[in-house]
């Protein structure tokens, strides 16, 4: 990947999560809880770090999804990270019960699909579109975050004609750090998140 820009750092360690992974955002749950919700075998709780996420995922990787997941605690948020997987951000069954009663901040890359900027509140997606793409956006309000669009550089008017967004991840959490107030600093990479296996759906 090209050096990134320092004004839109990317949530720290992302580079290492490879060519499919989801960064999720949810407000005022536990880390606990959020698995809970997602769907995991409580057996297989523990605490793990940043690096080890990967690991226990690609160990561990099912077919289509992540086979590993991990969340911390980080101010009125619990991050959600899916190595290798994507579905708080486009897994219906799941953002919504993961959702329920709270709201959601998801940044998805897929390599072998496409990439994803969701926020979704109590169930329902608010804003959705993929970065390279960002006129092309769905939702309940999918103009909620124009303003904060345009300061990251996701032109909210950019179709698919013209060229291309460079840095489409990296300004796609600049957005999400935007709507969680949460800065990304270099001492997230130090957290300690509650790692599980999800359920066999």
């Amino acid at each position: 990947m090209t050096e990134t820009p320092d004004e839109f750092p990317g949530f720290p360690g992302y580079e290492t999560l490879g060519e499919i992974y989801c960064v999720s955002f949810v407000r005022h749950l536990s880390p606990e809880e959020v698995l809970r919700r997602f769907g995991v075998d409580e057996n297989t709780m523990e605490e793990v770090a940043l690096d080890e996420l990967d690991e226990r995922s690609v160990e561990s990787m099912r077919d289509d999804a992540a086979g590993y997941i991990g969340a911390a605690k980080v101010g009125d948020w619990a991050v959600v990270i899916e190595p290798g997987g994507w579905k708080i951000a486009v897994d219906s069954d799941i953002y919504t019960r993961v959702s329920r009663g709270t709201e959601v901040v998801s940044v998805c890359r897929h390599d072998y699909a496409e990439d994803t900027f969701a926020y979704i509140v109590d169930g329902a997606p608010v804003v959705r579109f993929d970065p390279i793409f960002p006129a092309e956006r769905s939702g309940g309000d999918p103009d909620r975050f124009v303003r904060e669009m345009h300061e990251v550089g996701l032109d909210p008017d950019h179709g698919i004609e013209g060229p291309g967004i460079e840095y489409p991840m990296e300004r796609s959490f600049a957005l999400a750090s935007r709507i969680t107030g949460l800065p990304f600093s270099p001492d997230m990479l130090d957290l300690r998140f509650l790692g599980a296996e999800p359920l066999d759906e």
